[in-house]
């Protein structure tokens, strides 16, 4: 687990090269408590080198080494417990007693040891404690209490002497470990919902790739097919208009026609769009997750769909290519029923991107649209001779992402999609899709 600069400043400065002391201040308390212990252990010692018949400087330094072992509880708290259960029978040390057993609770030292040690040191300090106030009862000739004072008195002061530290130790290392347990959750909730971020962004890209290819498909079907056909037609009418006024002035509205309804088709598919912006500009402002974006997208995918042209609509559109001089038949197999909407605009958009390039690529050619609906399945195939050579090319241009965009809508609807150029030298497409919709991927 990593500590941000803030959480530094807040636990105060550290000095991590200073042995084992993480932060300035506990270095200040420990060498303080050290201090103190020696104080107490160095004046303990004089009483301690009189009745063990030693010089009283010898007990006043042995007292001043046995109480700076505080010093070093943070990293060796078993020798500073066990340093002051040796000095128990010494009568000094009860401020290094008590720091040691609540150090050695509050440690990462297994608790067999803990309860151990502090058995320990209870036992000692009982005993000491017994014998102390047993000889002091034995003194006062004139205080008589009865047996049970020295055992309970003793019990009680080895126990208030020893459980305190070890229970409140035990205390502080329980919530220091659970402290530590809901930093590293916490840590570790942060990287999830960092890692769910990443994923939402990711879905969000690609909810916004798979929107512009949809409307690029979109924009490239509608366009270019209306376009190619009012190209078609002024070029015819710049072919009659010297000869035939009245054809001229046919193929003139033919053209208005075309132009009408590629800006109506326009229309519909940019009011499509403006309805998807109500849920992109929050997220582009930060107002809602980015996934967000994906369900706009879904959103505006569903609107085209509904709104989308039908196979009802098949003989409009080859009469169209017929009014621009294409010689095409059209023939349907089975009964016509209704589909999902991305299935029947889906087949729509395959007939009208196929006639679509017989215009670009194959002027004059003879063309056969064919439509048969199956039991789970509609296909359909357009197929062209090769084209006139006395039919003058309206030099349309070819950006060549028809057939890329009619097999990437075929396929996204788990259909088949076949095309290539026949043996009589010219050009088939056939597709066959599924009566529903098949993988979740944008359909046009």
């Amino acid at each position: 687990m990593t500590a941000t600069g803030a959480d530094r400043e807040a636990a105060g400065s550290t000095t991590r090269g200073y042995w084992w002391w993480e932060r300035r201040r506990s270095v200040a308390l420990d060498v303080g408590l050290a201090l103190v212990s020696a104080l107490e252990c160095g004046l303990e010692g004089v009483d301690f080198a009189g009745d063990a018949g030693l010089p009283a400087p010898v007990g006043v330094v042995f007292g001043l080494l046995a109480g700076s072992v505080l010093l070093v509880r943070r990293r060796w708290p078993i020798a500073v417990v066990l340093v002051s259960i040796a000095t128990t029978p010494a009568e000094m040390g009860f401020l290094m007693a008590l720091v040691g057993l609540y150090t050695l609770a509050a440690s990462e030292v297994p608790r067999r040891i803990t309860v151990v040690l502090a058995g320990m040191s209870l036992v000692g300090t009982f005993i000491v404690t017994y014998v102390r106030l047993r000889q002091s009862v034995a003194e006062q000739a004139d205080f008589g209490p009865g047996d049970w004072y020295v055992p309970v008195v003793s019990i009680f002061m080895s126990v208030g002497l020893t459980a305190p530290s070890v229970l409140f130790g035990l205390y502080i290392g329980a919530r220091r470990r659970l402290m530590e347990s809901l930093r590293e959750r916490a840590d570790s909730l942060e990287r999830e919902l960092s890692l769910l971020a990443d994923r939402a962004e990711e879905r969000a890209e690609w909810a916004r790739t798979e929107e512009r290819t949809r409307i690029a498909r979109e924009m490239h079907d509608v366009v270019a097919h209306r376009v190619s056909l009012m190209v078609v037609h002024a070029a015819a009418l710049q072919a009659v208009a010297p000869k035939d006024p009245a054809k001229a002035v046919r193929n003139a509205a033919l053209v208005g026609d075309m132009g009408r309804q590629a800006l109506t088709e326009l229309r519909e598919m940019l009011g499509v769009l403006r309805s998807g912006d109500a849920l992109i500009a929050p997220v582009a402002a930060g107002a809602v997750p980015l996934a967000s974006v994906g369900q706009a997208a879904a959103a505006a995918a569903a609107a085209a769909s509904e709104d989308g042209p039908r196979l009802s609509e098949l003989e409009a559109l080859v009469a169209q290519s017929r009014q621009a001089g294409m010689v095409v038949e059209l023939s349907v197999d089975g009964e016509l029923r209704p589909y999902a909407p991305e299935v029947e605009q889906t087949a729509f958009r395959v007939v009208q991107e196929a006639l679509t390039n017989v215009h670009k690529h194959a002027a004059g050619a003879k063309t056969w649209v064919r439509l048969a609906h199956r039991g789970a399945e509609v296909a359909m195939q357009v197929e062209n001779g090769p084209s006139d050579a006395a039919v003058a090319d309206a030099g349309l241009p070819s950006g060549g992402n028809g057939l890329v965009g009619m097999r990437e809508r075929v396929l996204g609807l788990g259909g088949v999609f076949v095309s290539g150029p026949t043996d009589a030298g010219g050009f088939r497409v056939s597709a066959v899709l599924p009566d529903g919709a098949g993988p979740s991927i944008p359909s046009g």
